[in-house]
């Protein structure tokens, strides 16, 4: 069976009138684990929710396309049916929707609902995985959460629905060694040929953890330069400036 390939050439978006992507190229693949990394401000967050279809992100120019389906004309349940997933920088939380009931509807939503007696043991299975205490099923969906809590919680609702590509934006964010350690681990046990991930993150050390394919660099708007996971270590070391100077020069 062919792998699922998110493709986009060319990319442009708005945010409220102001362009953010200026032409991104990308290709990411099912079974792959990508990085997306560059400085506050050069558009990764807004790669992520325009590809998930959030209307607040208008296209402008370019294509996007996963799984040979034009993402483009497709609302953003279309799109996760299809079988993208994105992880929020920022959970919003839904006070009175029970993490459980939450989770049972989006199964639902995906054409993924199985019977009672599967769903509590694999969601059991997959809470443990995560060290996440069994008392989470009967809370709100990050009402009251940490933010190390609604980070587990993300990737909770990524292992019971197993998209064929998870975008994580800046899931590292606010989280300490342990929880990093823990959300990153649970990760990687999902990884494999069935899903594919492009992490976005301002920072190498959850890329300790997941080990990427390729690191690209995102930069007012376009991607910049792509390499290995050395390119991270590099980013690490020396800070953004001297690789965008190279990049700059490597156009001129």
């Amino acid at each position: 069976m062919s792998k699922a390939v998110l493709s986009i050439s060319g990319l442009h978006a708005t945010v409220e009138g102001k362009e953010i992507l200026k032409g991104v190229d990308l290709e990411v693949a099912q079974g792959e684990i990508h990085a997306l990394m560059g400085p506050n401000g050069s558009g990764k967050s807004t790669l992520a929710y325009t590809l998930m279809g959030h209307p607040k992100y208008v296209v402008t120019g370019g294509s996007a396309t996963f799984d040979g389906e034009d993402l483009l004309p497709l609302t953003a349940d279309a799109r996760a049916r299809l079988g993208l997933f994105l992880c929020f920088q920022y959970p919003t939380a839904i006070p009175g929707v029970s993490t459980v009931n939450f989770l049972r509807a989006a199964l639902r939503a995906q054409g993924k609902e199985m019977p009672a007696r599967e769903f509590l043991n694999r969601l059991s299975t997959e809470m443990q995985a995560l060290k996440i205490d069994e008392s989470f099923r009967a809370r709100y969906i990050n009402d009251g959460f940490s933010g190390g809590e609604k980070k587990r919680a993300e990737i909770l609702q990524l292992a019971m629905l197993r998209p064929k590509l998870a975008i994580l934006d800046e899931t590292d964010s606010g989280l300490d060694v342990d929880a990093l350690r823990t959300v990153a681990d649970g990760v990687m046990r999902l990884c494999g040929p069935d899903m594919g991930v492009l992490v976005i993150t301002h920072y190498p050390r959850i890329l300790e953890h997941l080990h990427p394919d390729r690191v690209h660099v995102l930069h007012d708007g376009r991607v910049v330069t792509s390499g290995g996971a050395d390119l991270a270590r590099e980013i690490e070391r020396e800070g953004y400036e001297p690789i965008l100077g190279t990049a700059a020069a490597a156009t001129a």
